[in-house]
């Protein structure tokens, strides 16, 4: 954890931070997010070289990651159909993925009535004991009396939590004021932390979407850098929400230095990312087993994972379109809002190196460690050796 709290301070020093300037607290809430100023790359050539590498590579670990999802999921039409929707609502109507993850679980709970074939559960394996699980052969022998659901239990464990989740952000907002940088980040790392549905590349989505059109925080750019900084460690969601909670900090460090913002906004990012975690599993946990074989419940979190693959989609076209192309407005017309590209501007160099990548990943099934070493080192060739 300490290595990964550092990750953004490291950036800084390497030269893919920049100067940060001051932006005020408080005041009237501007009608268009700021521009924030761009992180300087092209200061350290090498390191630059390695990231745009990196990023043809992660465009094919994510576009494998909507295959692998969609494969699993995507088991009829209906759930096919939930998953366009919700790749159309993100992508062409900006809608927000709690919202998307609210739509979907409610479509589910009516499917389960309508059409309960669609959302069938998988049969369940019995062991040669009889038991389906190891937790059924406990629960049988009586050796789970400590986990029952008790209302006691589940008042305590959420005043606890809740308390550990509230309480740094009440002391930022006393100290800093309730519209500081600190206390938006920490609403929206906890937002994201309540619908974690998906894995990491579905709430990835939402907080490029927060950061870049919301708040303003980044330039899309920036976050493509971040999404291709994630996938050289494990836990790529833990080192973007710390890119983005830096650098969001210290862009807008009030009487603090950029430095300190920054470190303090990684910190409350990392707070409210676990914390509330751990309040769904002491809270959930007793009462897993006995929701286990709920078709209903079944239902819901089948639609949500068909919606999850129509999210990851978006972040894959999304992605793609800043890593392809080296200019992409967005046009709005009415609700909808598109991303084009400027042909012109494509950037040969990159798609060859993410076909490749996709090849070597889709084709020969290679895993993403030596895909990403070799698509470093071929664009760090590339760029440094060719003008």
């Amino acid at each position: 954890m300490p290595s990964r709290v550092a990750a953004p301070v490291l950036l800084a020093i390497l030269g893919l931070g920049c100067t940060p300037h001051e932006l005020p607290a408080d005041g009237p809430v501007p009608p268009e997010p700021p521009t924030p100023p761009t992180i300087v790359v092209p200061d350290r050539p090498p390191v630059a070289a390695l990231f745009f590498g990196l990023k043809a590579a992660v465009l094919a670990i994510v576009v494998e990651a909507v295959i692998r999802i969609g494969r699993k999921t995507l088991r009829n039409r209906l759930l096919l159909a939930i998953a366009a929707l919700a790749f159309a609502a993100i992508f062409l109507f900006g809608v927000p993925f709690p919202l998307i993850v609210l739509g979907a679980g409610l479509a589910g709970l009516i499917g389960s009535r309508l059409m309960p074939h669609a959302f069938a559960a998988p049969a369940l394996r019995s062991d040669e004991a009889g038991n389906r699980t190891v937790f059924d052969g406990m629960q049988a022998r009586g050796e789970l009396g400590h986990a029952r659901p008790s209302l006691a239990r589940a008042l305590r464990v959420l005043l606890t939590c809740v308390t550990l989740w509230a309480a740094p952000l009440i002391a930022l907002a006393a100290l800093f004021g309730r519209r500081s940088v600190f206390v938006e980040e920490g609403a929206l790392f906890s937002k994201a932390a309540m619908v974690t549905f998906g894995g990491a590349y579905a709430v990835l989505a939402y907080i490029a979407q927060s950061a870049v059109e919301t708040y303003g925080w980044l330039q899309p750019g920036e976050m493509v850098d971040g999404l291709g900084l994630a996938e050289t460690t494990p836990g790529p969601l833990i080192m973007v929400v710390q890119f983005v909670g830096f650098l969001g900090a210290s862009r807008a460090p009030g009487d603090l230095s950029p430095m300190l913002a920054g470190v303090l906004g990684s910190l409350i990012t990392v707070w409210v990312t676990f914390v509330p975690c751990f309040l769904w599993i002491f809270l959930g946990a007793p009462y897993v087993e006995a929701l286990r074989g709920s078709r209903v419940l079944h239902a819901a979190l089948s639609a949500i994972t068909a919606a999850v693959v129509g999210v990851v989609l978006n972040l894959s076209v999304w992605f793609g379109l800043h890593v392809l192309f080296r200019e992409v407005t967005e046009v709005r017309l009415g609700l909808v809002h598109l991303l084009v590209p400027r042909w012109p501007t494509v950037d040969l160099a990159a798609a060859a190196l993410a076909g490749a990548a996709m090849v070597a990943m889709l084709r020969f099934k290679l895993s993403p460690p030596p895909v990403l070493a070799a698509s470093a080192l071929l664009g760090a060739l590339y760029t440094l050796l060719l003008p």
